[in-house]
């Protein structure tokens, strides 16, 4: 097995883009709030209290302190006291530019307030290309069940007591504890779908497949080099028919698919991220010609490398 590369934290990483917009907010009394579709991931954190998560032609959803609902998908979606409110009746929340942070303009008092929340969204970079992100559902739900994920509660705790004191450095210490809650959610949710499914393909599958695991690494490590499909099933003791009959199975990609998403949305990263030279960035991500890369890019992300550079 290759050393220095941890492919979940690989991927997580990717796809989203910056720091998470979000807000603490609070509801009392007869309270609700609807959020339209978008791109993006959003996540709700209940710090305190208890509400619903509402979504169209779907049971409501009862929330309890600690839990975690992430939305890898942007679906639209409310919050609400109560299970029965027309998701159509609820005052529509606005969406918050990248990075942004909202408080409250009147401090939250928890004798009060019904619920208190953490709420917000992460910009995607990869959402049309990794298999991780179209294998999860609408709405991941990860409750505070006592005992079962002890390291997600305690980084829920750690974030109440960070947005409810407002200490200094608060402002790069809840983006930060916001990633480690989302982090250890989508860890706590893929743990309990493998228990679920035991012996199941998918990703976690994938994650815990010495061969397959490996193979991705190597992929994750040396995604400019030009592998073939026989080079990473030898280079973790597979056939070239085995490997891409278990890889594809798995992971849900072909394994040179696979590859060219990877070194795209890591392009995209260095777009988005560096000044590099469309030319440097072509070659740092395995493409020997400036064009070749162009192409590949506009049909993966339906623009330019150089528009999609200047148009957050």
């Amino acid at each position: 097995m290759l050393s220095g590369v941890d492919v979940f934290s690989d991927v997580i990483g990717s796809i989203r883009a910056g720091r998470p917009a979000f807000c603490r907010t609070s509801g009392s009394g007869a309270w609700g709030r609807s959020f339209d579709d978008f791109t993006g991931a959003g996540f709700h954190v209940l710090l305190r209290g208890a509400c619903w998560l509402l979504l169209p032609g779907r049971t409501p959803l009862a929330l309890s302190p600690g839990d975690v609902v992430l939305l890898p998908h942007g679906t639209r979606h409310g919050l609400s006291e109560r299970p029965d409110r027309p998701l159509a009746d609820l005052p529509r929340e606005t969406s918050l530019p990248s990075g942004a942070v909202l408080r409250p303009e009147v401090p939250i008092d928890p004798a009060v307030a019904h619920a208190d929340m953490v709420c917000g969204a992460y910009e995607l970079v990869l959402r049309p290309l990794h298999p991780f992100l179209r294998a999860l559902p609408d709405v991941v739900h990860v409750p505070a069940r006592a005992g079962r994920h002890p390291a997600l509660r305690a980084a829920v705790d750690l974030l109440a007591a960070d947005v409810a004191d407002a200490l200094p450095g608060a402002d790069a210490a809840v983006p930060a504890l916001i990633d480690l809650v989302v982090i250890y959610a989508l860890r706590a949710w893929l743990q309990d779908e493998a228990e679920r499914a035991a012996g199941a393909a998918g990703w976690w599958a994938a994650l815990a497949d010495p061969a397959i695991a490996e193979a991705l690494q190597h992929v994750h490590r040396e995604f400019s080099r030009k592998w073939t499909v026989q080079e990473l099933g030898e280079a973790v003791g597979l056939s070239r028919t085995a490997f891409t009959r278990r890889f594809t199975s798995m992971v849900g990609q072909p394994p040179l698919v696979y590859l060219t998403n990877w070194r795209l949305g890591r392009a995209a990263q260095l777009l988005r991220e560096t000044d590099d030279p469309l030319a440097l960035v072509a070659r740092q991500v395995g493409y020997g010609s400036e064009f070749a890369f162009a192409n590949a890019f506009r049909r993966a992300f339906g623009v330019s490398p150089g528009r999609f550079r200047r148009v957050p």
